[in-house]
């Protein structure tokens, strides 16, 4: 059973992997660059500071930690834990990837990119209002998922490295907003 997912796994990475081109080798590269994305986060905390006022003093910490639990628990845990090799460090593939950004560390699950973007993207769905800021939701789970996809491209990451790391900051994100949603019906029960 677990060979046949494993031979799944690798078909299904070799398919994203070979379609690949130059443009988007660029653009995949460019989006799993974690340092291009701190200007974006600098202006998400900057409104999440400006839409909450004060309350923001709870929230920011919260999406802080479940974005930092995340990576840690995908980076400290899961990879030394399951020694699960990248493809790109994979004898069983490597010498058939498509590899623009070269290779990463050793092990690969879980994602840390996967865990890190889905908790961000939940967190935001779960705590902003259900009625307004629809948009703003729809571009982090489409940059999620877009970071996801780009492990995969680039060769760092089997699909279900990708998925469990998904599945880890999703119950991250949910969970930390869960806890403000529940801290602020405390606060102002009619807002709730």
């Amino acid at each position: 059973m677990l060979e046949a997912i494993n031979a799944l796994d690798r078909a299904w990475l070799l398919a994203i992997n070979h379609a690949h081109a130059p443009w988007l080798d660029r653009v995949m590269v460019l989006a799993s660059d974690r340092t291009v994305w701190f200007p974006v986060y600098a202006v998400l905390i900057g409104w999440l500071v400006y839409h909450f006022r004060w309350r923001a003093a709870v929230l920011l910490p919260l999406v802080v930690a479940a974005v930092a639990l995340a990576d840690s628990i995908t980076s400290r845990l899961f990879k030394p834990f399951f020694g699960r090799p990248r493809p790109c460090h994979d004898a069983a593939i490597f010498t058939q990837l498509h590899l623009p950004d070269g290779c990463g560390g050793q092990f690969g699950f879980l994602s840390s990119h996967a865990a890190n973007s889905m908790a961000l993207a939940v967190f935001m769905a779960v705590t902003l209002p259900t009625e307004r800021f629809r948009g703003l939701k729809i571009v982090i789970f489409l940059w999620a998922a877009v970071l996801s996809y780009s492990r995969m491209y680039l060769g760092a990451h089997y699909p279900t490295d990708v998925l469990g790391g998904a599945a880890i900051g999703g119950v991250l994100g949910w969970t930390a907003a869960l806890v403000f949603r529940h801290w602020q019906s405390q606060r102002w029960p009619e807002k709730a």
